[in-house]
């Protein structure tokens, strides 16, 4: 976009400076935008406030207006990036506030739905799954799954509070139970809903370390009070008696008792997770407290099974 100083220079170096000052204020007063705030300020615009306002006039009709003449929000030709003028009444002359452009709505929007999703050792390609893209009609389990993801969103929309119960997806290995995780987080943040999503073999060997630093607490904390919690591959760690008692047992009693959802994703059923989590690292059976960190996992949430073939083979 060519400087408002650099044109009324061309303007004042013209061999006929009155006929390049005629031809500018023509080609500004054909511009539409012009046109139409003139019409609709008619009452408080006259000859001399055009000609007063014909440098703010200039830099609106050179501008990008709606992102036309820019490619990005990188290459926006505008005097401030990402921003459009607009045409104001201000001290009886015509002047320009700046306001953000559809691309910028779009970059913020963007950013801010990003930052409702948190996620710990969660895969990248799995954090940016997103539902359309998930695979649903190669078989019935998925097509239940996918009618039980819509309901859950349709009744967040219809009711604005987030359901109580989340999914406990189980399957083999391989066929998409992660992504799925991950394309329901990213349709919440578009609902402005939080989500964390955990990778719980590696959280749970994080939780051991946080002891030394004294940030157990903390992780915990923000792990159990997320409006929605995301547990995936619960099952596939090696399980204390501590990580099961101290650390899922604390996370999941809070959100059983607030009615707060939890997703997990296991390769095992209820039943088979329940005697994983019986027999403890050091080979110890204990029945009674795996039942009852089922009994929390079984409250708030609701099981499905989920076929498919394996995308890793």
């Amino acid at each position: 976009m060519e400087r408002i100083g650099d044109a009324m220079k061309r303007v004042v170096n013209a061999p006929s400076l009155a006929q390049k000052y005629d031809e500018l204020r023509t080609e500004v007063m054909e511009d539409p935008g012009v046109q139409h705030f003139i019409h609709e300020h008619s009452d408080e615009i006259n000859t001399e406030v055009v000609n007063r306002s014909l440098g703010k006039l200039y830099e609106y009709t050179t501008a990008s207006h709606a992102c036309e003449r820019c490619p990005n929000l990188d290459g926006c030709i505008n005097v401030m990036k990402g921003f459009e003028p607009k045409l104001v009444i201000a001290q009886r002359l015509i002047d320009i506030d700046y306001i953000i452009c559809p691309t910028k709505q779009l970059e913020d929007e963007r950013r801010n739905i990003s930052k409702m999703v948190n996620s710990m050792y969660m895969p990248r390609e799995v954090m940016e799954a997103r539902l359309s893209n998930v695979d649903f009609l190669s078989e019935d389990s998925r097509v239940i799954v996918m009618r039980a993801a819509k309901d859950f969103l349709n009744q967040i929309e219809s009711t604005g509070k987030v359901p109580e119960r989340g999914f406990y997806l189980f399957g083999n290995f391989g066929i998409g139970k992660s992504f799925i995780l991950g394309a329901l987080a990213n349709e919440l943040a578009t609902r402005r809903i939080q989500t964390v999503v955990v990778y719980v073999p590696e959280f749970l060997r994080e939780m051991k370390q946080s002891i030394q630093n004294q940030t157990l607490d903390e992780k915990v904390e923000f792990v159990k009070r997320a409006p929605v919690l995301m547990l995936d591959d619960i099952g596939a760690e090696t399980m204390s008696t501590w990580t099961r008692d101290e650390v899922l047992g604390t996370i999941l009693q809070y959100r059983m008792a607030e009615k707060l959802p939890v997703f997990f994703t296991s390769n095992f059923n209820y039943n088979e997770l329940e005697h994983h989590l019986t027999t403890s690292q050091r080979g110890e059976k204990e029945p009674i407290k795996a039942a009852r960190i089922m009994e929390r996992i079984r409250m708030v949430s609701q099981p499905f099974k989920l076929g498919g073939e394996n995308w890793r083979d």
